[in-house]
């Protein structure tokens, strides 16, 4: 539960910037989102491992 809620709360924070990449997409551009939007891009890029080691953890 938690893992997809980040990741959509990094989607909702790199939706701007993932319209503007899709439109034109540059390696300054890329750059750019990534430097803006730090935090959300390691969410989306440690999103598999996160929601692995949630997927772990005895229920409670």
């Amino acid at each position: 539960m938690v893992p997809l809620l980040l990741g959509l709360l990094a989607l909702l924070d790199l939706r701007v910037e993932i319209q503007l990449l899709l439109d034109h997409l540059t390696i300054a551009s890329l750059a750019a989102a990534i430097r803006n939007h730090l935090l959300a891009t390691a969410v989306i890029l440690l999103l598999p491992s996160l929601s692995q080691k949630y997927r772990q953890l005895p229920p409670k």
